[in-house]
C-alpha cells in the first residue's frame, strides 16, 4: 500500500519538471515511506508529455496521467485524486513557487490527527502589486461572501488524508473549486505558513481572464450572493421609484420645469435596463452551470493512463 501520492498537474512546465522531480523525490525519499508522484499533464505542447514518459521510464514511482486535450488545472488536480493510491494526499503545483520541502512539515501535521493541511501563504516573491492585490481581494470578498469558511491567503497547496479524497471523489461538479470543496467537507484541518517564492521558469498560466473565470467559479459554486444582489437592486430601483412618484407630482402641481422632457424618462430607461440586463447575466451564469452538469459529460478523458505500457 502506497503511503503518500504527491499530485502535481502540469500544463507546459518542461522547464520545471525535472526540479520539481529531483526535489519532491529528495523530501520523499527523506520522509523515509512510500510514495508516488502523479504528474496530470493538462494538454502540454512544448514537450512535457514527452518528458514525463522518460520520468516514469527511470522511476516507477511517477504515474503519468495525460489528457486528450487541456481540461484545465482543477480538473487536472481532480484526475490525480481519482487516481492516487495513498493514505494521505498532497497537491501541488508545477511551477515550484510552493516549496517541496513544505510537504514534510504537512506530513508531520497528519501524524499528528489533522485530516486537511493547507498551505498558508505569509509572503509572496516576484509577484506584481496588481497579481498581490488581485489575489488579496479575491480571497477575501470569497471569505465574506461563501457559505464555507476559507482560509485567507490558502492555494491548492494542501495535503488531504484519504478520508478527505474519497469524500471529494464523490462531488463530480464540472466547475470546480477545490480549495472550497476541501473546506467544506470539514474534518479536522489546520495550516502551515510559508513563504511563497517566484516563478522557478516559465510565465503563468493564470492571467487576468482565466482569474476572473476562476473566482466566478468560485462564487457561484459556494455563494446565492450574486442572486441576491440582483434581488436587492430590484428593491432599490423600486423604491426609488414609489419614492419618485410624490416628488414629481409635486413638482408638476407647482408648475416646475425639472421633470419635463426625455432626459429624465431616457436616464430612468437606461438604469432600470443596466439593473435588469445584469440581474439576467448573473441568473444565466448560475443556469449555465446547471445546463452543464444536466449534460453529464465525463470531466476528463485520459489519453494515456500511469499503468499503460
Amino acid at each position: 500500500m502506497t503511503k503518500f501520492s504527491i499530485i502535481a498537474p502540469i500544463y507546459n512546465e518542461i522547464g520545471n519538471i525535472p526540479e520539481l522531480y529531483i526535489r519532491i523525490r529528495d523530501v520523499m525519499d527523506q520522509v523515509g515511506e512510500s510514495w508516488e508522484l502523479i504528474m496530470v499533464d493538462d494538454g502540454s505542447q512544448d514537450g512535457s508529455t514527452d518528458l514525463i514518459r522518460d520520468l516514469k521510464i527511470k522511476d516507477s514511482r511517477v504515474r503519468p496521467v495525460i489528457f486528450a486535450r487541456n481540461f484545465g488545472h482543477q480538473i487536472a488536480v481532480t484526475a490525480g485524486l481519482d487516481y492516487s493510491k495513498g493514505d494521505a494526499v498532497v497537491i501541488i503545483d508545477s511551477d515550484l513557487q510552493d516549496p517541496p520541502e513544505l510537504i514534510e512539515e504537512m506530513i508531520n501535521k497528519w501524524r499528528e490527527g489533522y485530516e486537511v493541511i493547507y498551505a498558508v501563504r505569509s509572503e509572496r516573491e516576484g509577484e506584481t502589486w496588481f497579481k498581490e492585490l488581485t489575489a488579496s481581494i479575491f480571497y477575501r470578498l470569497i471569505y465574506r461572501i461563501t457559505d464555507v469558511n476559507i482560509p485567507l491567503d490558502t492555494g491548492d497547496f494542501r495535503l488531504l488524508d484519504r478520508k478527505v479524497v474519497d469524500v471529494m471523489m464523490k462531488m463530480r461538479e464540472r466547475h470546480r473549486f477545490l480549495r472550497g470543496m476541501s473546506v467544506w467537507v470539514g474534518f479536522k484541518q489546520t495550516g502551515v505558513k510559508y513563504k511563497r517564492a517566484a516563478r522557478f521558469t516559465g510565465e503563468t498560466k493564470y492571467p487576468l481572464r482565466k482569474m476572473l473565470k476562476f473566482a466566478t467559479d468560485a462564487v457561484t459554486s459556494f455563494s446565492y450572493f450574486p442572486l441576491q444582489v440582483s434581488m436587492y437592486l430590484g428593491f432599490v430601483s423600486a423604491g426609488i421609484s414609489i419614492l419618485a412618484i410624490p416628488v414629481v407630482i409635486l413638482f408638476r402641481a407647482s408648475g416646475s420645469q425639472a421633470f419635463f422632457g426625455q432626459a429624465t424618462t431616457l436616464i430612468s430607461v437606461l438604469f432600470l435596463g443596466g439593473v435588469q440586463l445584469i440581474s439576467l447575466g448573473i441568473l444565466g451564469e448560475y443556469i449555465g452551470r446547471v445546463y452543464d452538469e444536466a449534460k453529464g459529460r465525463p470531466l476528463y478523458i485520459v489519453s494515456e493512463g500511469p499503468d499503460d505500457d
